[in-house]
């Protein structure tokens, strides 16, 4: 088995840090707004661009609007 140095595992373990973080952000939804502005700019690139904020009250517009029972 081979042996990192010092630098090398703290390079490894940063870029583990760096992975674990991004997969927590993106399962949590904290990315969404990143992620609505790749895909407006990938998709709609005429379009103007929601702020965070107008984004996040359109989200929970969408989230809770409609019928919230089952029955």
């Amino acid at each position: 088995m081979r042996r990192l140095s010092g630098a090398a595992l703290a390079g490894c373990l940063a870029r583990q840090a760096g992975s674990a973080w991004r997969w927590l952000r993106a399962v949590s939804g904290d990315d969404a707004y990143e992620s609505y502005q790749r895909h407006h700019a990938a998709r709609h690139p005429g379009e103007p661009l929601l702020s965070r904020g107008a984004y996040y009250e359109q989200m929970q517009r969408r989230k809770w609007s409609g019928v919230s029972r089952c029955c």
